[in-house]
C-alpha cells in the first residue's frame, strides 16, 4: 500500500536523520585522485563532509560526494533546485577550489522526500544515550528479537550495522 499523504508524527526514540547526497562531477579529478589531500569536515555551510569518490584509472572523471544533513538537509530540500544547486556548489569551493562551480552533472538524492525513508539514513540519539541505554536497544523482549541498524554494536546508520544486526539476532533466536 502507499504510505499516507502526510507523515505520521515521529514515534517516540530517535528521529530519523535528514540527508541529502549532491554528488557533483567537475571536469578533472579532485583531491586524493588528483594528488592532493582529502579534504577535512567543515563546521559551517550546508555541506559538511564531502569525499573525492572518482573511480581509479586514468580518464576517469573526478566525483566529488558530498553530504548536507540535519537543519541545512531539511531547508535547501525547500528551495527551488537551481537555488538548492547554487548553494551547494557555493559550499563546495570550500573543499576544493572555485572547480566547484563548473561541474560537468550535478545529481542529487533527498532522501528527506522519499517516499519509504522519509529521512536517512541513520537516527542519532542525544548525547550520552549510547552509554545509557545502547545495550537496552538489542535485549530480547519475550520472543521478540530486534534487528536493524539502529541496534547495531558498529557502524550503526550504514548497511554493514544492519547486516551485522541481522546476524546477530538470527544467531539469537537460532540459541533461544
Amino acid at each position: 500500500p502507499a504510505p499516507p499523504a502526510r507523515p505520521p508524527p515521529p514515534p517516540p526514540g530517535p528521529p530519523p536523520g535528514g540527508i541529502t547526497n549532491p554528488p557533483g562531477v567537475p571536469p578533472a579529478p579532485l583531491g586524493p585522485a588528483a594528488g592532493g589531500p582529502p579534504a577535512p569536515p567543515r563546521d559551517r555551510g550546508p555541506v559538511k563532509v564531502a569525499f573525492d569518490a572518482t573511480p581509479p584509472g586514468d580518464g576517469a572523471p573526478g566525483i566529488l560526494l558530498a553530504f548536507l544533513d540535519g537543519p541545512e538537509s531539511l531547508r535547501l530540500g525547500e528551495l527551488p533546485p537551481e537555488q538548492r544547486r547554487e548553494e551547494v556548489l557555493r559550499s563546495l569551493t570550500r573543499f576544493v577550489g572555485p572547480r566547484a562551480q563548473e561541474p560537468v552533472a550535478f545529481l542529487e538524492r533527498d532522501w528527506n522526500a522519499e517516499e519509504w525513508t522519509r529521512g536517512c539514513y541513520g537516527a542519532h540519539l542525544p548525547p550520552g544515550a549510547w552509554t545509557q541505554v545502547g545495550a537496552a536497544l538489542r535485549e530480547p523482549v519475550g520472543r521478540v528479537h530486534w534487528a536493524g541498524t539502529e541496534t547495531a554494536e558498529r557502524w550503526c546508520g550504514y548497511i554493514d550495522g544492519a547486516i551485522s544486526s541481522g546476524e546477530r539476532a538470527a544467531a539469537e533466536v537460532l540459541s533461544a
